[in-house]
């Protein structure tokens, strides 16, 4: 059974950091690229960021370019985003995701096959 269980949300001023963690579990992620997505109240869920598991590559949103750097520990199998200068505009909840690679870079949430909880971020200003 696929598990990816987030960790590391809360509440933080404007211009503070934030590391969130997914822990993935219940099979190979090799040929997996993982995401980082969220949804704000009301709002549609936006990707914000994803890694390949087994290529030193990353892609990120415009909105996040420059703050945000989404890594991954192999041996632990686990995701982290690194969010730094939080803006008011980045509370969301996050969800961690798991898509089997099909050779394009995943930016839809429909792409997706595996999903977290969810953890809440909240920036206030």
């Amino acid at each position: 059974q696929v598990q990816l269980v987030e960790s590391g949300g809360g509440v933080v001023q404007a211009g503070g950091s934030l590391r969130l963690s997914c822990a993935a579990s219940g099979r190979s992620f090799s040929n997996y690229v993982m995401g980082w997505f969220r949804q704000a109240p009301g709002k549609e869920r936006e990707f914000v960021a994803a890694v390949w598991w087994s290529e030193l590559r990353t892609y990120y949103a415009d909105s996040v370019k420059g703050r945000f750097t989404i890594s991954r520990e192999n041996a632990k199998n686990t995701v982290y985003l690194q969010m730094n200068s939080l803006k008011p505009e980045d509370t969301a909840v996050y969800y961690c995701a798991a898509d089997f690679w099909r050779g394009s870079v995943p930016l839809q949430s429909e792409e997706y096959d595996y999903w977290g909880q969810g953890t809440q971020v909240t920036v206030s200003s």
